[in-house]
């Protein structure tokens, strides 16, 4: 039987943005090894494929006083590569899936960072791949804007490309490590790579042995044509943030459509959704956890948000008066410099806002309790059936779940929500393999030098 894949999202202290204060939240969450351990412990418990660290090389925009930045918690954070390999030491089998951008890494030390942790984990690392398309993080890296999106998704291609090529530097059985003879690895069982793009020159070989994987798991996320395309050549998952069935049901119809142009077949990449859960044992219950996290937020930081995904400046407005039409107001779309989620996604909310007559403090509600993928606010059952509606219905193989606040908010879906999954043969009670790739079903890619080596062996 078809059973869903579940990551847990870690965020620093949670997916919503007032998550710091929440009363039993460590506010040192973002830098605290000890967070980013129970939180790891926490998804192995509950036998959930990968704990999902994700990232950017900056703050963002402090210099606009209309965004309350000195109010959020994601401004500070940890390196998530030196995060995952501390939480390799304490964790067996779980997942680690660090982010690391295209532009702004070199292809040959993240191969190598990532091959080691690889090893040292037994194989349980994987990639989120992203681009950066943020102005604050261009800066940080001598440009004065962001580079094109066919340009970033270009070197991202060969990125991928320089990387498989040097975790394959060496053969599979490269390493003898005969005491008795001497030998420690196998003459002509190292490749050097000789790679020269439009991108990068780099020769290889790795100084690394193969990851235990092959190649690690890689996820992406975007909905561009770009990303699409990028997802369905290169990609093993694909982390979308559609809000709703219909939506989702045609991102993933959108991917999966274009795998066939690079030769794989539907099952070959697995499309995980956001879900964020407000969970309850009475849906009274649930609610009130979700007005606890939005009481804790104050005006500034949601208004502030708001311009960050395209809205205009709705300070001037109480949190119960109606809000103005907005949405034909092409002019608060599409800033390079705010970053935020796609313009589409703002058009329909402000649409909603429109048809609904929603108050500023109901469009809060709904846009602000998280990143505005998928949220669910109930009792174990009704969030088992909405997660098994898309996972039966085509919108979704499986979840990256966005706990609004930690350990909390992941202990409630641990405890409530996979309990109930598992009781309905939709998730697993006990891990099925060793590494990453085994346990999300995936297989292990064999070396592009593993014919020679057959060849030369007879």
């Amino acid at each position: 039987m078809r059973q869903m894949k579940l990551g847990l999202s870690i965020a620093s202290a949670g997916y919503h943005y007032s998550a710091w204060c929440h009363p039993d939240v460590d506010v040192r969450s973002a830098t605290s090894i000890q967070h980013h351990v129970k939180a790891a412990q926490l998804a192995e418990r509950g036998r959930m494929d990968f704990v999902f660290l994700a990232d950017w090389s900056s703050i963002l925009n402090v210099d606009d006083l209309r965004i309350a930045r000195d109010r959020e918690q994601a401004q500070v954070k940890v390196d998530p590569t030196l995060a995952m390999a501390a939480v390799a030491v304490v964790t067996k089998h779980v997942g680690l899936m660090p982010t690391a951008s295209t532009t702004y890494w070199h292809p040959f030390n993240f191969a190598r960072r990532m091959a080691a942790i690889d090893q040292l984990s037994g194989g349980r690392v994987g990639w989120n791949m992203v681009t950066s398309h943020g102005l604050d993080e261009a800066r940080n890296f001598g440009l004065d804007k962001p580079i094109d999106s066919d340009t970033r998704h270009d070197r991202a291609r060969e990125f991928v490309q320089v990387m498989r090529g040097l975790w394959d530097s060496w053969d599979d059985d490269a390493f003898v490590r005969d005491k008795a003879t001497g030998q420690f690895f196998r003459p002509g069982s190292v490749h050097a790579l000789n790679h020269e793009g439009r991108h990068f020159k780099v020769r290889g070989p790795l100084d690394m042995a193969r990851p235990p994987q092959g190649f690690l798991p890689i996820i992406t996320a975007g909905t561009s044509d770009n990303s699409q395309d990028l997802a369905a050549e290169i990609a093993d998952m694909c982390y979308g943030g559609q809000p709703n069935i219909e939506a989702a049901r045609a991102y993933y119809s959108s991917v999966k459509g274009r795998l066939p142009k690079y030769g794989r077949r539907p099952e070959d990449l697995l499309m995980m959704p956001g879900i964020q859960c407000y969970v309850g044992r009475t849906q009274s219950e649930a609610e009130d956890k979700f007005a606890l996290m939005q009481s804790a937020m104050p005006k500034e930081v949601g208004i502030g948000q708001l311009i960050v995904n395209h809205f205009p400046d709705l300070s001037a407005y109480g949190l119960d008066d109606p809000l103005p039409d907005m949405t034909m107001r092409s002019e608060f779309l599409g800033s390079e410099k705010l970053g935020g989620r796609e313009p589409e996604l703002t058009l329909a909310l402000m649409r909603r806002a429109r048809d609904e007559k929603l108050t500023l403090r109901q469009l809060f509600d709904i846009a602000l309790c998280g990143f505005w993928s998928l949220g669910v606010i109930g009792t174990p059952k009704v969030i088992a059936d909405m997660m098994e509606e898309w996972f039966t219905t085509g919108a979704a193989d499986g979840f990256n779940v966005q706990p609004p606040y930690l350990p909390g908010g992941g202990e409630d879906f641990v405890d409530l929500v996979i309990p109930e999954l598992q009781r309905r043969g939709l998730f697993r009670t006990e891990y099925e393999g060793r590494t990453l790739r085994e346990n999300l079903g995936l297989p292990r890619p064999a070396s592009r030098y593993a014919t020679d080596v057959a060849e030369a062996a007879e």
